[in-house]
């Protein structure tokens, strides 16, 4: 599993593949700080003394509107400014558009072992950039022994020990027009605040193992329509052996999540043996999560009719009880 959350500010400079055009003015030393986060500051009313929605460990950004803004204050207030901006445990700042750094912020970055760095870009074009990279390198990423199914548009990760069906399901479900993500590797990744998709191997494709059928693949059988890129994984399906000493949920009350990259996703447990029709099973699955998407819980639902009924039965024995 490799999981990324932040990366060092020496990556801004080593990159290659995003033209941020940067050159190091200062702090050498402080090229280990951490940037957690794609979002770029502009720190311009930092420079006024207002700091309430300055984020510490984030990259920030001065163009031409605050270097000419710190250019009107007298030399100590210039001074006194820098010394508190750099104090703000920023990850780094850079400068755009090649300005003129003065003085007192290079002394002031050196002091505090912060990167100072400039960039030729804009403003506009180097924020633009930077935003790309920095969304790529914080992306988390991991790997699932499972298969990654389209059903009805609800991403699903079928689950389960080796040899337990979840191949044979994926192509049952391929079969009945839903769409084949990923078999056996399923590479699952999400960038900074956002959802998790899952996607398949470049080596494996969208071919699939079936036992006794060898290595097929799904998108020369049944044509393009039949397989996806990438989707969003919205539902965990695991499949396990039947045991007769287990309990299993029979109501469908029970909330389980499965956690994927700080992320719960619903989970179901889906108990296997002769019999069971596992395609349909996953197929209806599919749908209840739609359902409880748009707000209908059938299982609570019903529940909370049963209650109702109980309720009133109670109060109707009463009333007979009260007549005698």
């Amino acid at each position: 599993m490799a999981q990324v959350d932040s990366i060092q500010v020496r990556q801004l400079l080593d990159d290659t593949a995003f033209d941020l055009r940067l050159e190091l003015i200062t702090g050498q030393a402080g090229l280990e700080r951490r940037i957690v986060s794609a979002r770029i500051q502009k720190p311009g009313l930092a420079l006024a003394g207002f700091t309430a929605h300055i984020h510490p460990d984030r990259l920030a950004v001065f163009g031409n509107t605050e270097m000419s803004y710190l250019a009107t204050l007298p030399p100590a207030q210039q001074a006194k400014v820098c010394d508190e901006l750099c104090a703000l445990e920023l990850s780094c700042l850079i400068v755009t558009k090649n300005l003129e750094i003065p003085g007192v912020l290079v002394s002031a970055a050196r002091g505090r072992e912060m990167p100072l760095m400039r960039s030729s870009h804009l403003s506009s074009e180097f924020i633009n950039n930077v935003e790309q990279f920095l969304q790529e390198a914080l992306t988390q990423s991991t790997s699932l022994h499972g298969v990654l199914v389209d059903v009805l548009g609800v991403g699903v990760l079928i689950l389960g020990k080796s040899g337990i069906g979840k191949s044979e399901c994926a192509l049952d479900l391929v079969t009945r027009g839903h769409r084949l993500v990923a078999d056996d590797i399923v590479n699952i990744m999400r960038k900074p605040g956002g959802p998790i998709y899952g996607s398949g191997s470049d080596i494996i494709g969208h071919h699939m193992e079936i036992r006794g059928l060898g290595i097929i693949n799904i998108k020369d059988l049944f044509g393009i329509s039949a397989v996806r890129a990438r989707k969003k994984l919205e539902l965990v399906v695991e499949l396990r052996e039947w045991d007769e000493n287990v309990e299993y949920d029979r109501l469908g009350l029970e909330e389980q999540k499965y956690r994927i990259l700080d992320v719960d996703v619903p989970m179901l447990v889906i108990p296997v043996r002769p019999g069971r029709n596992l395609t349909t099973i996953i197929e209806v699955a599919a749908r209840n999560h739609l359902l409880k998407e748009q707000g209908h819980h059938s299982a609570r639902e019903f529940q909370e009719q049963l209650n109702r009924e109980i309720a009133q039965t109670r109060t109707r024995r009463g009333l007979g009880d009260e007549v005698e």
